[in-house]
Parts: structure tokens; C-alpha cells; sequence
């Protein structure tokens, strides 16, 4: 690893051993007042302050308790980080911002680094060597520095014990810029409405907000309803369009609700298929009548919920809906299915199902019903292969924290049910609250600084790509908080880091054709996130409808390993600024990365393909399509000698790739002569794998030839009768 970009290394300076061998109780008391000064005076303006203590920490190993996090909490009696017992291990800290680095003082336990480097970086993945030390003998090591960087890293090289590396602090001096820096924490808004048992007119509030919200499907208003813990009786929360509604327990039996959480579709005449953007999490519920009722179709998500009783997913009357999404959510009594067209389900417990429409699929769901497809119309495997779930806020000793959960593999059952969530809380100090009207500078530089984002609901204008280059940053959306890119940019990126997690908001392409609207990795990554992937949850991207919009291609995934919890892309088929070239977007979502996994992909609509996989090793558990009703003619989707682009398409470079229960639908409502080759394209190789594939003629406006490549009864007349495909090849 070079080290020219930041000068020479110098040697390592050892203080007098009056200083070198302080006691402990001397060094506290000079960190308490900020006399310990070290290194050489400066001459600058600014005099080197210290940088680290306090900021996020992260190491290769912990023994014990004994975490990065003990290292630059100002702590030198109690706290400190230790190794595994092995060399080649390394502690790094985040500064938060770019700074001009002077100095950094290493405080070792017994078990100290004989010979170890220095390192910096911009990004916290790229690394320069500032310096090397060797010979090192433990107590205070006090090591000049210079350059610059924002990550500052002890690579330890070779232990000067048998046991491993120990840190009571590491010190890490300088200078930054003069910007202000900005604060963690704070009010979330006027939209977050914050109860507890006591709080007055609950019933109005909720009653009060779905008014407003519930036929608004392109409407600006943004809402969340957080329920401290406790008991709440009486209540039927309806749930409008933009609205959440959330307990703020760690379990959904910390808030209990003898009463409802209710979706219907009266607003739409009893036809459920437009009950968009909404979300229930962290609840239990104890219905009035024995049976809640949550009548949803896309993006809408049902999560961390306990309801005493059954559940019905159509609307009174029983009209049409079409698809949601459950996890990690206990279900006492039976889930009626009736007439929703297709189901997610993920490593829940449920009393039982009813019904299959077209494509009802369920992953580590203790009770679901038993692998039937084609008919019953069930795809069921009995664990999810990884999962994490998405990170919430909870409320505890009188303050925010947002619960970060931790990964699963071979996932069964609820995380919740027999025992505490593992994971680890953040308070909200650490987070930038993120209101309407910040600018895209600001939410950038809290990002600068090592915080997190959470998004206050409403609708948010960038003028500029929001940067997330720090490993295990959350970016977390309340009240479905909306993103709308302007001037064409990318409204959000996200380094090849690891951890990342983007959870509960909505980006809206804006007039101006951005080429992208998401990425999450850069072209090219290739880092190795299997042990911390990047999750993506409850993130919706939607170009037209609620006014002109254009983007070349949706949502990119470059990282590896990223799971695509629930997403919905899609390219709107009616409101405002619709047309086939008005809302113009050829790719809903294309993944390069290797071992990627998408559980309850839905993406609706793009000009061309709606989904491409390029990367090895990727997996999709659930996928729900329509083509574009607004082609005009055959011609328009003519994708050289074959009919239409497929609507999931699997590149014939790649040789490992598998899924389970797609289905794709077409509606072309302008030409209904249209004719479709195949719903889904794949080479045909040993370890490329579908299992549950079907296709959809609604109505008979168009059809499919086949269901996979060359494979599958076309669809036929007008009877919306699937034509399904068991396994391929």
C-alpha cells in the first residue's frame, strides 16, 4: 500500500517515561481537563485537537466484551478493545469527516502490538500506510502522523504477546475543516405523531389523518403513528396512503392494541388492487370481531406483528387485491387469502391459509401449507436462506433508539416469539434527522460525519446524489418519506462497504431522466460482504404518477451478497404524467453482483426488461410482474427477432442462479393483439433453476407463446387462467 500520497513515514516518538509510563489515573485526569498534548507544536492556525473518542469504532475480532467500541470511549480504567489471539488483526475508527492527521497514541493493555501500521483512507476500503512501527514494547505509544483521511486504522503485524492485540484507547489527533458540524438527534416532525396510553384522542388523531390520507394515492401528505409500550383499548387505526403505524417495543407484545389495524378498499369501490404505500409493524393485536383485516397490493409490508386472532387479506365484500408482504409476524388464528393474487410470507408463524389465486409463496413460515404447486397454487420452502430484518425505532429509557437486528441463516419463525431480538440498539443521537427542505449538501455531510439518516415523513428534494460511503450506515425512512432526485442526478449511492442498510422510504423519479435511481455498489465492486451484507427493505421506486418522471434504469445492484428484502419498481401505469414515452424507463432492476438475494421482489411495468441478473450464485424467492399495458403496438416491444422483453431475464454468462415461485402477468390494454414470446429468459444450464414459474393472460389482453424460454403452454382466450411451469429445466 502506497504511502507517497501522505508524505514520509516518521519514526515513532516515544514521550519521557515519566509521560510513557504515567499512571492511569494521571492520564484520565489530563484527557478530562485536554492537557494531554502530543507530537510536536503545530504552527497552524488550528492546534490539533482530538478527533476519535466517541466516534464509531470497528475491529476484525473481539474477545469477549471487550469490543472496539471500549477503545475511544475516553475510558482508560474500565473499557478496552482485545483481539482474537492471532496476528494480522486491525482496529479502525471513523473520524466522521476528512481531517490533517498529527498525531495518534496508543494506550496498550498487557497484551500490546510489537510491529503494526498506521494506515488512512478516504472511504474506509481503500488503505495507505502512514506510517510502520516496529519493535514495540507496550505501555503509551505516542506516533507522529501526516496527511490526511477520514478512517484511521492500527493493522497489527505481530503481537508482542502470546495473547492478542489490546487497546486500552486509541487516540487519534488533528485537524478538520471549519465546517459546523452537525448534530445527532432532535425533533422528527409534525407527521411522526407520538402516543402512549395516556395521550388524549387517539381515535380522533388516527381517524383524523386517514381522512386526509385515504384515497390520496399521489398526494404529498407523509404520516407515522409511533405507539410507546403499553395497552391501548378501543382503537381502529384505518390505515390511508403514506401512512405507518409502529409500536416501539423490542417485541410487538410490548404494545398491545384491543382493537384494529385496518386496510379496505371502500375508497376504490371494494377493489383493493391500488392500496399502495402503507406499512404496520411491531404491534400485537387483539382484534374486536376475532379477525383484523389488511386488504393491501404493492408495497405494503406487514412486519413484527402479533395478531390474536385471523387475518383477512381481501377487502370486505372480497374484491380484488393483489399482493403484499409478511415477516417476521405471528398469526394465532388462519390467514384468508381470498382473493389476493399473490402472497409473500418470510419466517413467520401462522395458524393456517387459505386459498391460492395465482402464486402463493412462503419461506421459514412455521404452519404454511405444504408445497402444492401448480395446484394449489403453493411454493413453500421451509427456511429462508439469509435474512435480516429491517431496523426499527423503539422507545427505552425515555429516549429514541432505532433497534438494528442482526442476520439469520436457514431462517424459521419469528426473530421475537421465544426470546429477545438479537441486534444492537443505536440511539437516535447517532442519527441526522432528516427533514423537508434539507438540502442534499447537508444530508451529505452528516454522512461526512459518521452519522446515520433517518427520514421525518414528507417529501424530500436532492439536487444532488446522497453519498452513503460508511460501512453499517442506516438510512432509515419514517411515514414513507420520499426521495425526489432533481436535475436528472442518482438520488442515492452506496459504496462496496459492508452493512449498509436502507430501509422504509420511497424514491420518485423526478421530470428530468436520471440514468439511474438507486445504486447500491459501484460498477466493478467486488469486496466480499457475506459475513455483513447490504440489506435493501421496505424501499420503493416509483417513476410517474404522481407527475412526470424518467429514468433509464430503476434500481442497480452491484455489491455482492445484498439482500433485497420487499421492494416495489415500478413504473406507473396511471396517475399523472403517464404515457409511454412521457414516463419513460426501459429497466426497472439490474443486478451484477454475485450472491445476491432478492425475497419479495415486485417490478411493474418498464419499457424493456423489468428485471436483468447478471451476477453468479443469485437467488429470487418471489417475483411479481406486469408488463407495460401502455405499449401501443407489436412493434414497440419488438426486441429484435423475439416478441417482448422478458419480464425477468437471466444472462447467458451467468451459470449458477435459481428461483422460486415468479409469475408474470400482461395487460396490454392499448393493442391487445400483442403477442409476448416468454414471460422469463434463462440459459439453459445444470445450475440455472426455476421451481413455480406462471404466466397470465388478464382478460386476454395479449398473450404469452410460453412461460420460460421455449418452455410452457401459451395463455390462452379470456379467462386469466395461469399457465405454470413446475420446474425448469
Amino acid at each position: 500500500m502506497p504511502s507517497s500520497s501522505v508524505g514520509s513515514p516518521p519514526a515513532l516518538r516515544r514521550p519521557a517515561p515519566a509521560v510513557r509510563r504515567a499512571t492511569v489515573g494521571a492520564l484520565v485526569a489530563a484527557l478530562a481537563g485536554g492537557l494531554l498534548a502530543v507530537g510536536p507544536a503545530s504552527t497552524a492556525s488550528a492546534a490539533p485537537t482530538l478527533l476519535s473518542q466517541g466516534k464509531p469504532a470497528t475491529a476484525s475480532s473481539a474477545e469477549g466484551p471487550f469490543t472496539a467500541t471500549g477503545a475511544v470511549d475516553g475510558d482508560l480504567t474500565g473499557t478496552r478493545w482485545a483481539s482474537d489471539w492471532t496476528d494480522a488483526q486491525w482496529f479502525q475508527v471513523d473520524l466522521g469527516r476528512s481531517a490533517t492527521l498529527s498525531s495518534a497514541v496508543l494506550s496498550w493493555e498487557a497484551a500490546y502490538g510489537k510491529s503494526y501500521e498506521i494506515q488512512a483512507s478516504d472511504n474506509g476500503t481503500d488503505w495507505r500506510t502512514v506510517t510502520t512501527v516496529t519493535g514495540g514494547d507496550g505501555g503509551t505509544d505516542d506516533v507522529a502522523l501526516s496527511g490526511t483521511g477520514r478512517y484511521v486504522r492500527m493493522k497489527g503485524l505481530t503481537r508482542g504477546t502470546a495473547w492478542g492485540y489490546s487497546l486500552w484507547e486509541f487516540q487519534v489527533y488533528g485537524t478538520t475543516g471549519g465546517d459546523t458540524t452537525l448534530p445527532g438527534g432532535g425533533d422528527l416532525g409534525p407527521n411522526v405523531h407520538v402516543v402512549d396510553p395516556s395521550t388524549p384522542n387517539i381515535q380522533a388523531q388516527l381517524d383524523d389523518v386517514f381522512r386526509q390520507q385515504e384515497s390520496a394515492q399521489f398526494g404529498a401528505g407523509r404520516h407515522a403513528f409511533l405507539f410507546k409500550p403499553g395497552t391501548y383499548h378501543g382503537l381502529n387505526a384505518q390505515i390511508g396512503f403514506y401512512t405507518q403505524i409502529a409500536g416501539l417495543g423490542l417485541r410487538p407484545d410490548d404494545t398491545t392494541i384491543n382493537g384494529d389495524v385496518t386496510v379496505d378498499a371502500g375508497w376504490f369501490d371494494g377493489n383493493a388492487t391500488q392500496n399502495f404505500w402503507r406499512g404496520a409493524e411491531g404491534l400485537a393485536l387483539d382484534p374486536v370481531n376475532g379477525t383484523d383485516r389488511w386488504a393491501v397490493s404493492q408495497a405494503s409490508s406487514f412486519r413484527r406483528m402479533h395478531v390474536k386472532g385471523g387475518l383477512d387479506l381481501a377487502p370486505s365484500g372480497y374484491g380484488w387485491a393483489s399482493g403484499g408482504y409478511i415477516a417476521d409476524s405471528k398469526i394465532d388464528g388462519q390467514v384468508g387469502n381470498y382473493s389476493q393474487q399473490q402472497w409473500y410470507t418470510r419466517d413467520s408463524t401462522i395458524g393456517g391459509w387459505s386459498n391460492s389465486v395465482w402464486n402463493q409463496v412462503f419461506s421459514g413460515t412455521e404452519g404454511a401449507p405444504a408445497q402444492a404447486f401448480p395446484e394449489p397454487k403453493y411454493t413453500t420452502l421451509d427456511t429462508t436462506p439469509v435474512s435480516r430484518e429491517k431496523p426499527y425505532l423503539i422507545w427505552e429509557d425515555d429516549q429514541f433508539k432505532v433497534f438494528s437486528p442482526a442476520k439469520r441463516t436457514d431462517a424459521r419463525g419469528t426473530t421475537w416469539a421465544n426470546g429477545t431480538p438479537q441486534g444492537e440498539k443505536i440511539p437516535l443521537s447517532r442519527f441526522y434527522v432528516v427533514r423537508p427542505g434539507t438540502t442534499a449538501a447537508t444530508v451529505n455531510q452528516a454522512l461526512a460525519q459518521g452519522l446515520h439518516l433517518l427520514f421525518t415523513p414528507g417529501v424530500h428534494h436532492v439536487d444532488r446524489t446522497i453519498s452513503v460511503n460508511r460501512a453499517n450506515t442506516i438510512v432509515l425512512g419514517l411515514g414513507l418519506a420520499t426521495i425526489v432526485p432533481d436535475n436528472g442526478v442518482t438520488a442515492m449511492r452506496v459504496a462496496d462497504v459492508d452493512g449498509v442498510r436502507l430501509a422504509g422510504f420511497l424514491i420518485d423519479a423526478g421530470p428530468v431522466n436520471s440514468p439511474t435511481l438507486l445504486e447500491v455498489g459501484p460498477q466493478n465492486a467486488s469486496a466480499d460482504h457475506a459475513a455483513n451484507p447490504t440489506t435493501v427493505q421496505d424501499v420503493y421506486v416509483r417513476v410517474g404518477g404522481a407527475g412526470a418522471g424518467r429514468a433509464t434504469t430503476s434500481v442497480v445492484v452491484n455489491s455482492d451478497d445484498t439482500i433485497v428484502d420487499h421492494t416495489w419498481v415500478w413504473r406507473a401505469d396511471h396517475g399523472d404524467g403517464v404515457g409511454w414515452d412521457t414516463n419513460r424507463a426501459d429497466y426497472g432492476v439490474r443486478v451484477n453482483g454475485d450472491d445476491v438475494l432478492a425475497t419479495g421482489l415486485f417490478v411493474e411495468h418498464f419499457n424493456k426488461y423489468d428485471v436483468e441478473w447478471y451476477g453468479d450464485r443469485g437467488r429470487t424467492i418471489f417475483f411479481q410482474n406486469e408488463k407495460a399495458y401502455d405499449a401501443p403496438d407489436q412493434a414497440a416491444i419488438q426486441n429484435g427477432g423475439t416478441k417482448g422483453y422478458a419480464a425477468y431475464r437471466v444472462d447467458d454468462s451467468v451459470t449458477t442462479h435459481e428461483g422460486w415461485g415468479l409469475g408474470s402477468y400482461c395487460y396490454y390494454a392499448v393493442d391487445p393483439t400483442i403477442r409476448q414470446d416468454h414471460g422469463f429468459k434463462a440459459p439453459v444450464k445444470p445450475g440455472v433453476r426455476f421451481h413455480g414459474l406462471l404466466t397470465v393472460s388478464l382478460g386476454g389482453n395479449g398473450q404469452f407463446e410460453h412461460v420460460i424460454n421455449d418452455t410452457g403452454a401459451p395463455t390462452q382466450g379470456t379467462g386469466t387462467v395461469p399457465s405454470t411451469v413446475v420446474s425448469f429445466p
